[in-house]
């Protein structure tokens, strides 16, 4: 009878175990190359950014203030989220006029449509409003259009609508399928 020492079996069959598993690590990894993401596979309308913009003619008027947003949303399907907080300088020109402090507008809404047509979504949903056009639960319309710097937004809401050209940051907008 043969007397088999258990280290030596181990450390005889452990180079075989290793590559077993890392054959299997290499089978998972092309299986994900190859058939991608399983949950990006069922990927819906989906659209998401975040960035600084400038309103297009700021305020309005004859002596109009430039206006800089902080925006960011996201959405998915019929849910979401929108935020724009707006500011202005506390004088059109001299000390202070380059200084963004006041808060002029801000757009806390929920989004309860998504509507995609390319490279552009439209947001529809309900928000509250302080300062510029305030009020609560109303109705808003945001479209955004898929980019970085110099893409746009434009927001419709208290009777209002606001161009804004996107100074930083990015627009993601994601169609039903990704082709």
């Amino acid at each position: 009878m043969h007397k088999t020492n258990w280290r030596t079996s181990i450390l005889s069959s452990q180079p075989t175990w290793i590559l077993s598993a890392v054959f299997v690590v290499v089978l998972v990894i092309a299986a994900v190359e190859v058939c991608g993401n399983p949950l990006a596979a069922a990927a819906v309308p989906a659209v998401h950014g975040a960035g600084k913009t400038i309103i297009e003619g700021g305020t309005g008027g004859t002596t109009p203030l430039p206006v800089i947003t902080t925006v960011a949303f996201h959405a998915a399907g019929s849910g979401g989220d929108f935020e724009c907080l707006a500011f202005v300088p506390p004088s059109p020109s001299g000390a202070g006029s380059g200084n963004f402090s006041v808060n002029a507008m801000y757009v806390t809404g929920r989004v309860t449509s998504l509507q995609i047509n390319g490279s552009t979504a439209i947001l529809r949903g309900v928000a509250n409003v302080t300062g510029l056009g305030a009020g609560t639960n109303l109705p808003f319309e945001a479209q955004v259009v898929q980019g970085g710097p110099g893409t746009t937004i434009q927001l419709e809401i208290s009777g209002l609508t606001f161009h804004e050209i996107l100074l930083e940051g990015h627009v993601t907008v994601q169609s039903e399928s990704r082709d």
